[in-house]
């Protein structure tokens, strides 16, 4: 059998397109890609795919990327999302190495490129208001009617153009429009607006301009000017790439090729920056980095490591066709990556008290308990116990199954790194709950008992915040609403709990930032925001193992 490394490693079809121009010296050898978003909200899980295929593919071919703003409605962007779009970028790993731009840089230019298509006859100022020209553009199945504007002269659309550039025209009065094909079957080659007049104050340009060239006018040439020579994005762009390659070839100016991918879609989230927003908005979470938000800011803070973000991208690939990939995969990845870094620590999230009623009066052994289980290069840490301790509720049962192997009315049990207790007697209130279980301890750690669970020193527990996230939608496809209602009615009610829990001593000098596993619990992270010293809080992170996907069977 051949050896495994000598197998081709297998190539998605961006890299096979590529390669194939390398071959050809398409480009002069060149592999230069960008990351072009729109500061109009947060970065989401989405977003991440872009940047890590993006910067991946200009890192694997030795080539340049950057990071460019798309910042052509003002209406909606605002400096705090730019900032925001950096800093989690720069997270991510992506290095654009300085070359930062931004549509806007590009503005004079564009609008120069638009005088060249008016004067060529490419171009003219249409008067038709918006309700006019979606009549006017036909449907899917008809063609759509020349403006009425569609003939005026060369003259008479510079003039109009230049008075709207002026500032003459009231906002949505007059658009400039490329002349291409009313009858085309693709709707975007109807004569698509090039300009429209916006009186709105531009986070960079400030009051410069009135007029402000289209998304699809202005994409093409951004990346031209660049010297992209891959313009990467998502599906829903494939029907614009005629269009895009129109603006290019009519003013004869470098043309990038326009390659499409699809788009991620995960279960049980949305990946719409409108429903993003109107979460937000409308305070169904609480902001944009709220960790239940698959925003990049919602996962850094519910303490998902960089890493993590770019194992799943690399793990669903790159594929030509839209799915939904299952939440378990992120997941996973998230689990994998803090099962190397996090150190163990022991808390017990819904208390009940254990007495030691052999313990000595007084006496507190320390345990030297290791941190990580297979990386002892992060240490050890001092762990008390004295005679009482706290375990978690459901690792007691008093009416027990056969197989069940943690703790029981007579039966025995392994308290971590510590010794052996039995349970002698159960201590309930009036209303029958179970409130306090008496037990012995032996401290022999030879003996074999199939159960071992964690606990808490009682003495010396902190009372921290736990907060326990869950999925954000109670569904896997929060989209698919019934007829009269929304993706909102499949919010999940339960997606946030929050609890005080008894940790051990240890935590309390846990940093802002700082990730654990809880033994058996999951892994959870000090929150950023509200953890203050002394007084951390705790998010949790993820589980343990997937429980969605085991109470569903899968």
């Amino acid at each position: 059998m051949d050896d495994a490394s000598d197998k081709p490693v297998s190539r998605n079809f961006i890299q096979q397109i590529i390669d194939a121009d390398l071959a050809a010296g398409k480009n002069g050898g060149r592999v230069h890609t960008r990351f072009p978003p729109e500061p109009n909200g947060y970065l989401h899980i989405g977003h991440a795919k872009s940047i890590c295929l993006n910067y991946g593919l200009a890192k694997e071919y030795g080539g340049k990327f950057n990071l460019r703003f798309d910042d052509t409605n003002p209406a909606k962007e605002e400096q705090e999302y730019v900032d925001s779009i950096v800093d989690d970028v720069r997270w991510l790993g992506a290095d654009w190495e300085g070359r930062m731009f931004f549509a806007s840089d590009y503005f004079d230019q564009l609008h120069a490129w638009a005088i060249q298509l008016i004067k060529a006859g490419k171009a003219y100022v249409c008067d038709l208001n918006a309700e006019e020209m979606r009549t006017y553009r036909g449907t899917l199945s008809e063609p759509g009617k020349d403006s009425p504007y569609r003939n005026r002269s060369v003259e008479e659309n510079l003039d109009l153009f230049t008075r709207m550039t002026a500032g003459e025209f009231s906002d949505g009065a007059r658009t400039l429009r490329a002349k291409i094909d009313m009858a085309s079957p693709n709707i975007n080659l109807r004569d698509p607006v090039m300009y429209r007049i916006k009186r709105a104050h531009h986070h960079r340009t400030g009051d410069k301009w009135c007029i402000y060239p289209s998304y699809d006018y202005t994409h093409g040439q951004s990346d031209s000017i660049e010297g992209i020579t891959h313009s990467i994005c998502t599906l829903e762009f494939e029907n614009h790439r005629p269009l895009y390659d129109w603006c290019c070839r009519e003013l004869g100016i470098h043309h990038p090729q326009q390659i499409e991918f699809a788009r991620l879609n995960l279960s049980y989230a949305v990946m719409s920056k409108r429903k993003l927003l109107q979460l937000v908005q409308e305070k169904h979470v609480d902001g944009w980095d709220d960790p239940r938000m698959l925003t990049i800011r919602g996962m850094r803070r519910r303490g998902y490591r960089a890493e993590a973000v770019r194992a799943f991208c690399e793990r669903i690939g790159v594929a030509k066709f839209n799915s939904t990939i299952e939440m378990a995969w992120l997941e996973d990845a998230v689990r994998e990556d803090l099962n190397i870094c996090a150190p163990r620590a022991m808390a017990v999230l819904r208390p009940v008290l254990v007495t030691l009623t052999n313990w000595p009066a007084g006496k507190t052994e320390v345990f030297d308990v290791p941190n990580h289980p297979q990386n002892p290069e992060l240490g050890t840490r001092k762990v008390p116990l004295s005679g009482k301790l706290f375990i978690e509720a459901d690792d007691f049962m008093e009416e027990a199954p056969k197989q069940f192997f943690r703790l029981k009315p007579g039966g025995e049990v392994r308290l971590r790194a510590a010794g052996i207790i039995k349970c002698d007697e159960v201590v309930k209130d009036a209303a029958g709950a179970v409130t306090e279980l008496h037990c012995t301890f032996d401290p022999d750690h030879s003996r074999k008992v199939k159960g071992t669970i964690h606990w808490v020193d009682a003495a010396t527990a902190l009372d921290a915040p736990v907060r326990l996230y869950d999925h954000l939608f109670a569904v896997e496809n929060p989209d698919d609403a019934p007829e009269g209602k929304t993706f909102l009615d499949n919010l999940n009610p339960s997606s946030l709990e929050t609890i005080t829990a008894k940790l051990e001593q240890s935590l309390a000098t846990a940093a802002p930032g700082d990730r654990f596993q809880f033994e058996r619990l999951g892994y959870f992270y000090t929150d950023p925001v509200d953890s203050r010293p002394g007084a951390p809080v705790f998010n949790r992170t993820v589980t343990l193992r997937d429980t969605w996907a085991k109470e569903k069977g899968r």
